[in-house]
């Protein structure tokens, strides 16, 4: 500024306050001054930059056409490839000008970053590995090598990546602390999310507001990811993802259609759009879209495109087994199901539930009433035993039908329990007298019967005299078969 106050003041220097207004975060003032200075590529890659800050998409085209093939004007025109998510396409011109001038090695790092924006973090590494043989000390490419460890490997390869950064870093670097902070927090699970994640929001860390969403949601404070993330216009695929995660989850806990339906609109935007649609993310999404919409076939479709990835994922073996479940393939849903290691994930009711139906479709009904046998006595666990009950019947599993009703019989003193129970005794008789059962089976259920006898001997008469009668036939048949309780 005092230079421009000068008579013969170099009309440059408008641009170069341009410049400096540009990066302290002053789009409107640098705007002015550049509006001020000369005509040249300076001016227009500055107000390419500008447009792209005010997504002014006409100006932008505009300022694009007016680019050169100069090295300045294609790594302006990169920038902007990146900051827009077009990614392949920044790669390409960073490469272009990497085969001309080989001794531009930082390019190597903008590469590796694409390629890990790209999801193709091995690749990333291996371009990054060129600027890092030279300069082993660079925070930017170390970083970034331990992002590509915690992708490729785990938070633990990540940690150990970045603890060459720490060692390396001084307290000056408060930019690169904060990042460092940041992302220790991510390689460790959430660790200390809560202390060093919100100062980090919008002001130094863009991702940082989207990491502490996530931290919300792994330990189920749904609302505060909602107020996280409402406000949040998408222009990443993985904002969009988190967005319609968030929704789905608030839907289903508040039985919003309306959150449900933003939701399936947001999987669908990224499951369909051209990027990410043959992408592992983007087979999550419609298959995530799907399963809102109860498609379940469908849902199979994409999932089992991804299911060599997810091996021993527990939300993807849970998702797959219902899926499976909902479709009748209940051989692959219990597969999937009892698969599932996560305790959270198991004590679910749809878990619990959905595996029950797929063991006693696969004929395992005494697999389905050992998991009823370990629950405890509350709603879910008589909605279980109602479960066991109907599809044992159902599937002529007689015997494990006999025991659900002969429980809800003396839980809920119903008629409804009593016919199903005779019905399933009476099956078990069947069963047993076509050696279908072992005759254990036909003698608990006689003790079943007399007790459904004493149970309704005072109010219902008539329904204890049926248990008595069909405990007589049972009694003569067993003594005129010789038959033994083994």
């Amino acid at each position: 500024k005092e230079m421009l106050a000068l008579d013969d003041a170099d009309p440059m220097h408008h641009l170069h306050l341009a410049c400096c207004h540009f990066f302290n975060g002053m789009f409107k003032d640098a705007e002015e001054s550049a509006h001020r200075g000369p005509q040249c590529s300076l001016q227009n890659r500055l107000l390419f930059h500008l447009a792209h800050k005010f997504n002014d998409e006409a100006k932008l085209m505009m300022y694009h056409q007016k680019l050169q093939d100069t090295i300045e004007d294609q790594l302006s025109l990169a920038a902007i490839h990146y900051f827009r998510n077009h990614y392949q396409e920044a790669t390409d011109v960073y490469k272009r000008i990497l085969l001309q001038t080989r001794e531009y090695l930082a390019l190597n790092v903008y590469v590796a970053l694409c390629y890990y924006k790209l999801d193709f973090y091995d690749v990333s590494l291996e371009v990054l590995n060129v600027y890092l043989q030279k300069y082993n000390d660079s925070a930017i490419a170390i970083n970034l090598k331990a992002c590509n460890h915690y992708r490729l490997y785990n938070g633990k390869a990540a940690e150990n990546e970045l603890k060459v950064l720490m060692d390396l870093q001084s307290t000056t670097y408060n930019v690169e602390n904060d990042i460092v902070k940041h992302n220790l927090v991510v390689f460790r699970n959430g660790e200390d999310a809560l202390q060093v994640l919100p100062p980090l929001i919008d002001v130094v860390v863009p991702e940082a507001r989207l990491n502490l969403v996530i931290f919300h949601l792994r330990n189920d404070q749904i609302p505060e990811a909602y107020e996280l993330i409402k406000d949040l216009e998408p222009v990443t695929p993985q904002e969009y993802i988190l967005k319609a995660v968030v929704n789905s989850c608030i839907g289903q806990q508040l039985d919003s259609r309306d959150h449900i339906k933003i939701a399936r609109e947001y999987f669908q935007l990224v499951g369909a759009s051209q990027s990410e649609c043959d992408t592992i993310p983007g087979r999550q999404c419609m298959a995530s879209c799907f399963f809102l919409l109860k498609q379940f076939d469908d849902v199979l479709i994409y999932l089992k495109s991804i299911k060599p990835y997810f091996q021993s994922d527990d939300t993807f073996l849970y998702l797959h087994g219902i899926a499976s479940a909902a479709v009748g393939h209940y051989g692959e849903a219990e597969e999937s199901l009892t698969a599932v290691k996560s305790d959270k994930v198991k004590a679910e009711y749809s878990f619990l539930s959905w595996l029950v139906r797929s063991h006693i479709m696969n004929k395992h009904a005494k697999r389905a009433w050992d998991m009823y046998l370990k629950m405890d006595t509350s709603g879910e666990s008589f909605s279980i035993l109602q479960l066991i009950a109907n599809d044992c019947y159902k599937v002529g599993a007689f015997y494990y039908a006999a025991k659900a009703f002969d429980v809800l019989e003396r839980l809920d003193n119903s008629v409804e329990y009593w016919e199903g129970k005779k019905g399933a005794c009476i099956g078990v008789f069947q069963q047993v007298f076509a050696n279908q059962e072992p005759a254990d089976a036909l003698f608990d259920v006689i003790k079943m019967l007399e007790g459904s006898g004493q149970l309704h001997a005072a109010e219902r008469p008539n329904v204890a005299s049926q248990a008595e009668n069909i405990v007589r036939v049972m009694r003569n048949w067993i003594k005129d078969s010789n038959l033994k309780r083994k």
